[in-house]
């Protein structure tokens, strides 16, 4: 039996939706980057691999990116014509310095996790301003996780996720009306599946992945897979609430 439970499975439809597209994945040589090039591979998509790891011939596989490039956190203008290329980007790259208290963890933490997806946010939103054609918007998934909402054991960690999850959201109210058209920006947020980050996580990443993708066909802002039942209740609300307060100033 396959890693990925059978229920899990996506289900092939006569027109491929991501046959053709190219995908890049920050953090790609991670648990769910790789599991997320493996299903979107399989699909037609052509993976371009974002890993600040040297590159070895040991990730080039016919499961992984088809592509790999190297960067460093600080570095994103450098990728300008890799996301100029890009019809998806999934920021999925980050830390967990665990639970303690470090000032050097905390400024880590909201470097990578926070401020260097925020900047690949603003590049890759900016390049998405010159589209004239609007009938293949491009696509931002940021992995915020739980963390948003909940505890996870470790502050530096929350801090940050929370950071960009503020963040991702005042840029979906920012987004005018000529914009909207052109972008789609979607959060992922996960329960804990098992990775080097959290060796401990209940949840397979192949699944997850699959999941992931399944979801990423409907019209929701939000990729919610866990299984805590709350998240579900919860992250919908905070949304709602974060999404009101903006528009609030955005009108006046």
């Amino acid at each position: 039996m396959s890693l990925i439970d059978q229920e899990d499975f996506i289900q092939e439809k006569p027109n491929n939706v991501w046959e053709g597209r190219r995908v890049g994945i920050t953090g790609a040589s991670g648990s769910l980057g790789l599991a997320l090039s493996k299903v979107l591979r399989k699909k037609g998509s052509f993976i371009i691999g974002l890993t600040h790891k040297a590159i070895t011939p040991k990730k080039d596989c016919k499961e992984g990116p088809n592509q790999w490039i190297q960067w460093h956190c600080g570095e994103e203008k450098k990728l300008h014509d890799v996301l100029m290329s890009l019809d998806v980007l999934i920021l999925n790259h980050g830390i967990n310095p665990g639970a303690n208290l470090d000032i050097d963890g905390l400024d880590k933490a909201i470097e990578v996790n926070a401020l260097s997806n925020w900047r690949l946010i603003k590049y890759f939103s900016e390049i998405t301003y010159y589209l004239k054609d609007t009938s293949h918007p491009k696509e931002l998934w940021v992995n915020t996780s739980e963390a948003e909402i909940q505890p996870a054991f470790s502050p530096s960690y929350e801090i940050s996720k929370r950071l960009i999850g503020q963040l991702v959201s005042f840029k979906q109210s920012s987004l005018n009306d000529k914009d909207k058209p052109k972008l789609k920006i979607k959060k992922l947020i996960l329960g804990p599946f098992k990775s080097k980050l959290n060796p401990i996580g209940i949840m397979n990443p192949n699944s997850v992945a699959v999941k992931i993708i399944n979801q990423s066909l409907s019209n929701s802002n939000l990729i919610i897979v866990t299984p805590n039942p709350i998240t579900y209740f919860l992250m919908p609300i905070n949304e709602i609430l974060r999404g009101l307060y903006f528009q609030f100033f955005k009108h006046k």
